[in-house]
C-alpha cells in the first residue's frame, strides 16, 4: 500500500485502524490499533484521535474495518448493522462535522451500490476512506498555500490548541502555512498557548512546531494579552470544528476569548479549515452543540494531587463558539473567505 500520514491509517495488513495516541505525547510515542467500533468510538472520545480532519478520517477507516467483520451473506443485514455502527462512532464528538461528512460519504457508498455483492462493497469503502484521507492532504496544502500569503517573514504568531499534521493528515490546517513557511525560508516565531485543560498547544502544537526547527514559545493561555500588548503577536492562527453559514467558528475552549483580544489590539484573527467543516445547515454559533467534558480534566488530569476540593464543581466546555465579527478572515482550500461571511462562506462551500 501507498504510504499514508502515520498519524491516522491502515494496519499493513489492511484489518485494522492504526492511530497515534494523542494522549501520551509528547513524552511517548504509543502506537494502538483499533479493529472494532468500540475501539474506534473510545479512541475519538477520549481524544487518542483528536483535530476535525483527523477524526473524520478515523471513523471513515474505522467504517471500513468494522465492515469486514459484519455479516456478508445478504445485504439489507449488511447495511442495517453498518448504519447502526455508523450512527455510534457519530455520536462520539458531536461537535466536530467532518465526523460527520466521513461517516456520511462512507454510508453513501453502501446506498449507491446497492445492488452489488457485499463482497463487492466492502473494497469500495476502503477506496473512499483512502479518498477522504488524499482529499485531506490536498486541502491542507491548498490551504497553507493560501495561508502564506497573510503572513511576511519575521512575524510573530499566536496559536491556540492544535491544527497541525496531528490533528489532519499532511502539514495541518492552523498550522500548515507555519510549516510550508519554514519549508520556504520564512523566520516565524510562534507563541503557542498551552490550551487548559488537556494542554493540546503545549503536549501537541510545541512538540510538532519544535520537532519541525520552528522558533516555538509556550505561554500559558491567560498570557496572551501581554505578548499582544507587547507587540510580539502579528496574527493569531486557529483551526476549528465547525463553522456556521453565518461565520461564526466553534474551536477548542478559549478560542473566542483570543479572538476578543485581538481585536481589541488590532491583531488580525485566522480561522483556517477545509470546506468539509463548513455547516450550511447551521445558520449561526448558536445552534452548535458544545460537548460537556468530565471534570476530571480540569482538577485531576495532568496532576499529581487534584488542584480543587473533591466537592467543588467544574464546568467543562469542550469548545466555544467565536463570533464571525470578531474573525478577520476564514482561510479553505478554495480560498480565503472575508466579510460578508454570509456571502462568502457558502460561496467557497459551494465551488
Amino acid at each position: 500500500m501507498n504510504k499514508r500520514p502515520d498519524n491516522v491509517r491502515l494496519s499493513d495488513d489492511g484489518t485494522r485502524v492504526r492511530i497515534i495516541d494523542q494522549t501520551e505525547l509528547p513524552n511517548r510515542t504509543v502506537y494502538l490499533e483499533l479493529e472494532t467500533a468500540e475501539q474506534v468510538y473510545e479512541a475519538i472520545a477520549k481524544l487518542r484521535v483528536r483535530g476535525a480532519p483527523a477524526i473524520g478520517i478515523c471513523a471513515a477507516y474505522g467504517m471500513y474495518v468494522i465492515s469486514l467483520g459484519l455479516p456478508a451473506d445478504n445485504y439489507r443485514t449488511f447495511y442495517a448493522n453498518f448504519k447502526l455502527n455508523k450512527d455510534y462512532l457519530d455520536s462520539a464528538r458531536p461537535t466536530a462535522v467532518n465526523l460527520r461528512h466521513a461517516l456520511d460519504r462512507m454510508e453513501r457508498v453502501v446506498i449507491d451500490n446497492g445492488e452489488k455483492d457485499v463482497e463487492e462493497i466492502i473494497p469500495l469503502l476502503k477506496a473512499e476512506a483512502e479518498k477522504i484521507q488524499d482529499e485531506d492532504i490536498a486541502m491542507c496544502r491548498a490551504i497553507s498555500e493560501y495561508g502564506l500569503t497573510l503572513v511576511k517573514d519575521g512575524d510573530g504568531i499566536l496559536t491556540h490548541c492544535n491544527a497541525g499534521p496531528l490533528a489532519t493528515s499532511l502539514y495541518g490546517t492552523g498550522l500548515g502555512t507555519l510549516f510550508l513557511g519554514k519549508e520556504k525560508g520564512y523566520d516565524l516565531h510562534v507563541y503557542c498557548d498551552e490550551t487548559r485543560p488537556l494542554l493540546q498547544g503545549a503536549r501537541l502544537t510545541a512538540y510538532e512546531l519544535y520537532n519541525a526547527g520552528i522558533d516555538v514559545t509556550l505561554i500559558c493561555d491567560n498570557m496572551a494579552s501581554t505578548v499582544m500588548k507587547q507587540g510580539k503577536i502579528n496574527a493569531v492562527f486557529v483551526g476549528c470544528d465547525r463553522v456556521a453559514a453565518n461565520g461564526d467558528t466553534a474551536n477548542k475552549i478559549g478560542t473566542s476569548g483570543a479572538a476578543v483580544l485581538a481585536k481589541h489590539y488590532g491583531i488580525p484573527f485566522y480561522v483556517f479549515c477545509p470546506t468539509s467543516t463548513i455547516d450550511l445547515r447551521c445558520k449561526n454559533g448558536g445552534e452548535i452543540r458544545i460537548e460537556q467534558r468530565s471534570p476530571d480534566e480540569i482538577k485531576t488530569m495532568f496532576f499529581k494531587e487534584p488542584t480543587a476540593p473533591d466537592g467543588v464543581k467544574c464546568y467543562n466546555p469542550s469548545f466555544d463558539v467565536t463570533d464571525a465579527e470578531l474573525i478577520t478572515a476564514i482561510i479553505t482550500e478554495k480560498g480565503i473567505c472575508r466579510p460578508p461571511f454570509g456571502e462568502s462562506i457558502p460561496a467557497a462551500a459551494k465551488k
